[in-house]
C-alpha cells in the first residue's frame, strides 16, 4: 500500500504491521507479548539499557501479572521512550547521510 510512500511512512507502516502480527484478535498485546516483541524486534535499541532506571521501570511494568493489555498507542509511546533513551539513537544521530 505504501510502495510509493516516504521512508518515514514506510517505517511507521512497518511498526504497525509488526505490532498487528503480534496482537490478539482485539488488536492488543499482553504485557508478556509486548516484552517479547521488544526483545526480538527492537533488541538493538534496548541493548545496554538494562541499568537505566527508566528501562527498568518499563520492563518491571511489563513483568507485572495483570490482565491489562497494551494497545497500539501505548506500545508506540513505549517504543518512543525506549528509542529516545537508547545509546543506538546517539550513534544514528552522529551518522552522516549521503542525501
Amino acid at each position: 500500500a505504501l510502495g510509493q510512500g516516504s521512508d518515514l511512512e514506510k517505517a511507521f507502516a512497518t511498526v504497525a504491521l509488526v505490532y498487528n502480527n503480534y496482537a490478539d484478535p482485539e488488536g492488543k498485546l499482553s504485557r508478556a507479548d509486548t516484552k517479547s516483541l521488544l526483545q526480538t524486534q527492537f533488541w538493538r535499541f534496548i541493548q545496554g539499557q538494562e541499568n537505566k532506571p527508566k528501562y527498568q521501570e518499563i520492563i518491571s511494568d511489563l513483568n507485572e501479572e495483570t490482565e491489562d493489555k497494551i494497545d497500539f498507542e501505548d506500545f508506540m509511546m513505549t517504543l518512543v521512550i525506549l528509542t529516545l533513551m537508547s545509546d543506538l539513537l546517539q550513534e544514528i544521530k552522529n551518522m552522516k547521510t549521503t542525501k
